[in-house]
């Protein structure tokens, strides 16, 4: 009777102590948020209406280009006189320092200089039919990057 109470007693431990460790970051399922904000950038031309790099207030940088997010994942920006051409994507953030169930809205393009400030895997502050607001905090100086793109 010893032997079946002792075994009892570990076994009900064990259960216990496997199913009361809970993990810090509980993972939630993105996947038809990340296809409504993919398919709201793919649905029309879009212009950054403001970009601010730490502070410094950048926007000009950008008027006059229109930005088209396409369905192969390239992103093209032109002014009618020069043309750019960058990816975009839309993912579950892999960053283990922000919130789990966040966004990322990622832009990369190779040059010129300043269209290479974009490239960021930008978190997305909000977002709607004819707005997109991203925000990236640097792990290197810790300054604020604030990214908005309108809908022509």
């Amino acid at each position: 009777m010893k032997k079946y109470f002792l075994s009892a007693v570990l076994t009900l431990g064990l259960f216990l102590l496997t199913f009361s460790c809970s993990s810090d970051k509980v993972m939630t399922d993105n996947s038809a948020e990340i296809k409504q904000i993919s398919d709201m950038a793919k649905s029309g031309i879009w212009r950054i209406t403001n970009y601010n790099d730490s502070g410094q207030d950048e926007t000009s940088d950008y008027t006059g280009y229109s930005f088209t997010f396409n369905e192969n994942g390239t992103l093209i920006a032109t002014n009618g006189t020069n043309t750019y051409s960058g990816t975009w994507s839309v993912s579950d953030d892999s960053s283990s320092d922000d919130n789990p169930d966040d966004i990322d809205f990622n832009i990369f393009f190779a040059s010129p200089p300043n269209f290479e400030e974009l490239s960021d895997d930008w978190d997305i502050s909000s977002s709607s039919s004819v707005k997109i607001e991203l925000i990236d905090v640097s792990g290197g100086n810790g300054g604020t990057d604030l990214l908005t793109f309108e809908k022509n």
